[in-house]
């Protein structure tokens, strides 16, 4: 998986930013961090050209990487979905589908869904040299508001729950799950209040008689307890005019997330395994991994003089899958 944004969507930001003052760039990513870190919805932070400009420099980067990282453990857990339809709820310009593109590059009928013109609008302008993108219906919705919404084989809401007020969002997950015909994916920001929307979804889901995909290996009760959270890393690279735009020191910038994937029908390839819920810890004794397994949380040391198991192990990051005990 490659968290680099694809060629022609890098060329498409690039087109668009052109010409653009750098420091006014870098003031309005300053305010559309700022007001996202105060929890504040795209309504907001995005309400000037300029703003979804920024986000480009800012967000787009990041928010697509998670959506690649999220896909690919997908397509691993059920290598055998091929959708042929997508639904990019609260699609913002258009990041999931560009990620599930590169994973699916089948895929035929794609729908996007935004409340914000101006998100609409970018995604209409990066599609429009992408074959596939360029026709997609491009809709206007309000999904704390709309009615029933088109369905596809995937339906991804990455980054959308947080948009809406609480007491809408078991709602919202009915209505895109009602949408889904296969698989539904959403992701959240790797915050504890991010983690706790992807709980409540998981349970309302199960409810629903689905099979969980990922990253849980089962459909048992979450054993996390607070203040500990469920939640991931993606690294990705950072460009000039993302360092410039963000006051970035190092070339690279760790995303975190919370996901999750169902579906009516598949079951996953590692169900029954165990998921690494953190960095594993590699000591000159061994390695140290803390699990979420059917039967729980489980913290499993391997020693180096366990050269099988060790083995095995050894190369497994934050994320990945080991088998279960």
């Amino acid at each position: 998986m490659n968290p680099a944004l694809p060629p022609r969507l890098a060329a498409a930001a690039d087109a668009l930013l052109e010409g653009v003052s750098r420091k006014n760039l870098a003031g309005h990513a300053a305010a559309l961090s700022g007001h996202y870190r105060q929890g504040h919805g795209s309504a907001v932070a995005v309400g000037e050209d300029q703003d979804a400009l920024a986000y480009l420099v800012a967000r787009l980067p990041a928010t697509y990487a998670v959506a690649a990282s999220v896909l690919a453990q997908l397509r691993d857990a059920v290598p055998d979905f091929a959708p042929a339809s997508l639904l990019d709820a609260g699609a913002g310009p258009g990041t999931a589908s560009w990620a599930a593109l590169e994973i699916w590059p089948a895929l035929a009928k794609i729908a996007m869904t935004d409340s914000n013109p101006r998100f609409l609008a970018l995604a209409r302008l990066l599609a429009a040299g992408q074959e596939t993108l360029s026709r997609a219906d491009f809709i206007a919705a309000d999904l704390g508001h709309a009615g029933a919404l088109a369905r596809a084989e995937l339906v991804i809401a990455s980054f959308v729950l947080a948009e809406i007020a609480q007491t809408a969002q078991a709602r919202l997950v009915e209505k895109l799950f009602a949408a889904t015909r296969d698989v539904l994916v959403l992701v959240e920001p790797g915050t504890p209040a991010g983690f706790a929307r992807i709980r409540d979804a998981r349970t309302q889901l199960i409810g629903q008689g689905v099979q969980v995909l990922g990253p849980c290996t089962h459909a048992n009760a979450c054993p996390m307890i607070a203040p500990d959270w469920c939640h991931f890393s993606q690294r990705l690279p950072r460009s000039r005019a993302h360092m410039q735009a963000k006051g970035g020191r190092v070339p690279y910038e760790d995303e975190r997330y919370s996901w999750l994937a169902v579906s009516r029908t598949r079951r996953s390839a590692f169900a029954g395994a165990a998921r690494v819920l953190a960095p594993p810890e590699d000591s000159k004794p061994g390695i140290a991994l803390k699990l979420c397994t059917p039967d729980g949380l489980e913290n499993r040391f391997v020693a180096r003089r366990d050269k099988n198991g060790f083995a095995a192990l050894r190369k497994t990051g934050w994320g990945g899958v080991v088998p279960a005990r």
